[in-house]
C-alpha cells in the first residue's frame, strides 16, 4: 500500500517541477503564463499569485472537458499551452499536473514547494479583492496547524 508522499514520488517520474525564482522568470518573460491554482476555494480567497485561475482538486478532470458543469472554456483549450499548477506546499499541484498529462496537456510543470515556496521567496500574492497580502501574515497562514487528533499516535503502526 502506498502513502501519500509516495503517492506524489511516483507521479514525480513524469511531472515536471519548478522553482519559485524559475516561475518568476517565466512570468517576466510571458505574463500570459496560466497559472493554475487547484486549492479550494477558500484557500484561494485567502491568497494567490494574481491573475492565476481557482480549479479546486476535486474537479480538476472535468473542468478540463466540454459538456460538464464544472468546464472552464480557458483551461479546456489550453492542452498546448504552457500551465504552472501551483498549491499550498507542491503537493497536490504534482497530483493535478499528473493528471492533466494524462488527459493530454503537453506542457504542464508543478510548482516545487507550492505557494508556501513562492511567499518565502518574497513574491506577492494577493486577497480575493485583489489586495497586497503581507508576508507576514502568508508566513501565518502557511504554518500548519494540526489538532491534536490530527497527529500519528504513539502507538501507530504501519501496515505496508
Amino acid at each position: 500500500m502506498n502513502r501519500f508522499i509516495q503517492l506524489i514520488q511516483n507521479c514525480l517520474t513524469d511531472v515536471r517541477e519548478i522553482m519559485p525564482w524559475d516561475l518568476e522568470e517565466r512570468l517576466q518573460e510571458k505574463p500570459d503564463l496560466m497559472i493554475l491554482d487547484v486549492r479550494e476555494p477558500y484557500e484561494y480567497d485567502a491568497m494567490h499569485i494574481e491573475n492565476s485561475i481557482n480549479v479546486p482538486r476535486g474537479i480538476l478532470e472535468s473542468a478540463c472537458e466540454w459538456d460538464y458543469e464544472e468546464t472552464i472554456p480557458a483551461l479546456v483549450r489550453a492542452r498546448e499551452q504552457e500551465i504552472v499548477v501551483v498549491c499550498r506546499s507542491g503537493y497536490r499541484s504534482v497530483l493535478a499536473a499528473n493528471s492533466m498529462q494524462v488527459l493530454g496537456y503537453k506542457n504542464v510543470a508543478s510548482l516545487q514547494t507550492g505557494l508556501r515556496g513562492w511567499n518565502d521567496y518574497e513574491q506577492p500574492l494577493v486577497d480575493k479583492d485583489g489586495n497586497p497580502v503581507d508576508l507576514e501574515a502568508a508566513d501565518d497562514y502557511f504554518t500548519a496547524h494540526l489538532r491534536e487528533d490530527q497527529r500519528r499516535p504513539p502507538d501507530w503502526v504501519d501496515e505496508i
